[in-house]
């Protein structure tokens, strides 16, 4: 899968794509990542991208022409299915649900927004999505590109090292969890400052082990994220056993 990232900051993403499964995965060319910046879109000798808006008001804007040239050329020779996302306060929140509708595109063309925002024309023009990775504020959209890229890639076939790995993660429609938080984990030593691994995982019942896995992710659920419920289906027996109506 190839993502295209539109950014005035380029540097940003040189050692972020380089390292662990990213780097990896970048390497056996299971995805492909192409930074582009902005400035050399900007139509006058100083590269300018942004400027004041309109109406007054505090802040800068980002211009429209160096954005607009930019999609349009990614587009119209590297990447011309890909969709074009807009990471903004504004958009959509990125969830696992986005990630595996993302995953599926034939590409990805991302912009990282700054400042007070894009040209509303921006939008108009040649922004299919606008994506927001929380309710916060950022200083600009490349750490969201980023989550954007991580959550997307690891969904690829063969990214992660096994495709269990996906299955069976917080949130994951498929596996133990499905979509509920992942049960807790262990691994060696046993026995460490007297806390122990928990007898059923060390049983080699693999039946016994998945029902504990399950309701484990139900109780870490239940205490740390209970809205998540709301969109599961659980068993009558399952509600019984956590007191859920």
């Amino acid at each position: 899968m190839r993502f295209d990232i539109l950014t005035i900051f380029p540097d940003f993403f040189t050692s972020p794509l380089n390292q662990s499964i990213l780097g990896k995965a970048i390497g056996k060319k299971l995805i492909e990542v192409c930074i582009h910046n902005i400035r050399d879109f900007a139509l006058d000798k100083h590269k300018t991208t942004d400027d004041y808006p309109y109406g007054g008001g505090k802040g800068m804007v980002m211009k429209a022409e160096p954005i607009v040239r930019a999609v349009e050329s990614v587009k119209g020779s590297l990447n011309p299915n890909a969709k074009v996302i807009l990471t903004t306060p504004q958009g959509r929140q990125f969830d696992q649900q986005m990630a595996r509708e993302l995953a599926a595109s034939s590409g990805l063309l991302i912009l990282c927004g700054r400042y007070e925002g894009v040209d509303e024309r921006v939008k108009e023009l040649v922004v299919d999505d606008e994506v927001s990775v929380g309710d916060y504020i950022l200083t600009g959209g490349e750490i969201p590109a980023m989550i954007i890229i991580d959550a997307v890639s690891r969904l690829i076939p063969g990214v992660l090292g096994s495709d269990m790995s996906a299955e069976d993660d917080s949130f994951s429609p498929s596996g133990i969890s499905r979509g509920l938080l992942e049960y807790p984990q262990y691994t060696r030593p046993e026995a460490f400052r007297g806390n122990n691994v928990p007898e059923i995982l060390l049983s080699g019942n693999h039946r016994e082990i998945k029902t504990w896995r399950r309701m484990e992710s139900i109780k870490r659920t239940l205490n740390k994220r209970p809205d998540l419920l709301e969109k599961i289906q659980l068993t009558e027996e399952e509600k019984t056993q956590f007191g859920i109506k």
